[in-house]
């Protein structure tokens, strides 16, 4: 029977951000306080699996939901950039309440295509760049488990395309609560099925 290899895509913790900032791929955005504690919810969760690599996007929120992990196994944590945050042109804006900032008139000219979107990364790059993370996470703990620290709308797209679902869709719509784990299980390099669960939901 083939290895089987599982592979971990887990949503950075709670975001430090009273102001509500779509901040994308912008630096500086640390986890909050509860963010911390759920990124030390997941450690003690895998750290009692097979878990052997810990890899994560840059962003400073995704570094430090892998670092409780990686320290429980005694592993560095490696960067992978194609696990960042989807490029974003509303990044560094406050949508306000109700979605406000996006009535404005100003911005209606990136509205004008929800099924690229034609506001952002492309749902087509996205998912190449993530099935290629994915497919080098698996070669790299063969037989094993990794986690892959990313973000909402990535995680979101690489289950999209493993699963046949079409890419646009209401992001209210999305299973991809804050430190959730979306799993991708293998036999050799074959995917044989995506679970979904929430070790952090108690906190």
């Amino acid at each position: 029977m083939s290895e089987r290899t599982t592979v971990h895509l887990l949503r950075h913790g709670e975001v430090h951000n009273p102001e509500g900032v779509l901040y994308g791929r912008l630096e500086g955005f640390r986890l909050s306080e509860r963010g911390q504690r759920m990124a030390q919810a997941v450690a003690e969760d895998l750290g009692r699996g097979d878990v052997v690599a810990v890899v994560s996007s840059p962003l400073q929120r995704a570094q430090e939901t892998a670092a409780p992990l990686a320290a429980m196994l005694g592993v560095d944590v490696s960067t992978d950039e194609r696990l960042i945050e989807a490029g974003n042109r509303f990044e560094g804006l406050v949508l306000g309440p109700g979605g406000g900032l996006l009535r404005s008139p100003r911005y209606w000219h990136l509205l004008w295509n929800p099924f690229r979107p034609s506001w952002g990364e492309s749902y087509r790059a996205i998912s190449a760049r993530m099935h290629a993370a994915v497919v080098a996470a698996r070669d790299s703990a063969r037989g094993h488990e990794v986690v892959c620290v990313s973000h909402q709308l990535p995680i979101w797209t690489a289950r999209s395309s493993a699963t046949g679902r079409r890419h646009w869709h209401d992001p209210r719509r999305r299973e991809c609560a804050l430190a959730s784990l979306t799993s991708f299980r293998f036999e050799g390099d074959r995917l044989v099925g995506v679970g979904y669960r929430e070790p952090a939901a108690g906190v």
